[in-house]
């Protein structure tokens, strides 16, 4: 019976859609910004038109296909999508620079912030000046070798030695570049007047406005609010488990009256995830796949750190707890946990997703969050 109900948010109460638009600008500040690699063929601007952005998104994400691809592989965190994207990139211009410039292969295996990159910035400038960002490339390559969540950020290696024939290991989530990627796509969702309370600085490129005002939810806010309460007059337990960082759960959840009917201390963020993470470097990343986030929303933020990264799995009582979430990220997480499932197809690939969801055995598939009641 269960007892303990955890829930993603992205694709299962809000719309995915901004933090893809964040993402894909994220990469193409890094390819186009003067701040940057400062490519030619884009102006870059900190405010861009609506149309902009979708145009963006379609370019970057080439109409989603290596979205899609990045998901199917296990990857739930936008920041690692972000890195996978623009360091792919990275390669292919250090490639395209390294027959004049020979010194720039040894570049990918140091650590890479603002001033390796404003040598990638001359070098493409000087000697690939015609340069071509190939974004659907990346599938291809990727889709060469089997990695899958974590491994696929340090595939990236792999790919830096065949394509420019040096051995590093520097791409992994602990590098600098990881660090630079993850807040300034902070700074394109949180915007310029809340950003500082999220990295602790101001944003280096003022002018965005942020997509935090600007959240969709997947259906009525006061429908959601209608669900979350029957399920709290019926006993169960409500907690969270998101990639999403604090700031970016509460603030939205909390205009649309939802964060009130989970328990506060099983709201488990991506925040939660970065302390875990710094407190136990040898176990990152923790993020989903990962089972962590679900398990700390079991044990509640008052245990310790240490509790839930050591927590024995799969847990004895997995029937009475249920994790509802829209991605193959979640699913897995759940049968880490062993735990039951129920997926929304209200992510990415909608209605298709069901075939992937029975294929995997998904214990219950839900059109939307809605139907849960139905299963219960």
């Amino acid at each position: 019976m269960i007892k303990t109900i955890l829930f993603d948010v992205d694709g299962v109460m809000l719309s995915e859609e901004r933090y893809f638009d964040a993402s894909a600008l994220t990469v193409w500040e890094f390819l186009y910004s003067p701040q940057y690699v400062g490519l030619a063929g884009e102006e870059f601007t900190p405010a861009p038109e609506e149309a902009k952005i979708r145009r963006v998104r379609e370019q970057v994400f080439a109409h989603d296909e290596v979205l899609n691809f990045i998901k199917s592989r296990g990857i739930n965190s936008n920041w690692d999508m972000v890195f996978l994207a623009f360091s792919y990139q990275l390669i292919r211009i250090i490639e395209a620079v390294k027959t004049q410039v020979p010194e720039a292969t040894s570049l990918l295996s140091e650590q890479i912030d603002r001033p390796q990159l404003a040598k990638v910035k001359e070098w493409a400038a000087t000697y690939a000046p015609d340069f071509q960002v190939d974004y659907a490339a990346f599938t291809a390559d990727f889709a060469k070798g089997s990695a899958q969540k974590a491994e696929m950020l340090l595939y990236l290696n792999q790919i830096a030695k065949e394509r420019c024939g040096v051995s590093t290991d520097m791409f992994s989530r602990n590098s600098d570049l990881w660090q630079l990627i993850q807040k300034t796509f902070q700074e394109w969702y949180l915007g310029d007047e809340r950003v500082a309370a999220s990295i602790g600085r101001e944003t280096m490129q003022p002018g965005k406005k942020g997509f935090l005002s600007d959240e969709i939810p997947i259906v009525p806010p006061v429908e959601m609010v209608e669900l979350f309460r029957a399920l709290k007059e019926k006993g169960y337990t409500l907690g969270i488990g998101t990639g999403r960082p604090t700031i970016e759960t509460h603030v939205p959840l909390s205009e649309m009256n939802i964060l009130e009917w989970f328990d506060p201390n099983r709201v488990v963020t991506a925040s939660h995830v970065l302390d875990a993470e710094e407190a136990f470097p040898n176990f990152a990343p923790m993020s989903k796949p990962h089972p962590y986030s679900y398990v700390k929303g079991l044990l509640g933020l008052d245990a310790p750190i240490s509790d839930a990264v050591h927590f024995s799995l799969p847990i004895e009582n997995g029937e009475e707890v249920l994790i509802v979430g829209d991605s193959l990220a979640d699913f897995l997480a759940a049968r880490s946990i062993g735990c039951k499932f129920a997926a929304t197809l209200t992510g990415l690939s909608g209605q298709d997703a069901r075939s992937k969801f029975e294929e995997e055995k998904a214990d219950f598939i839900l059109d939307d969050v809605r139907d849960i009641l139905s299963i219960l």
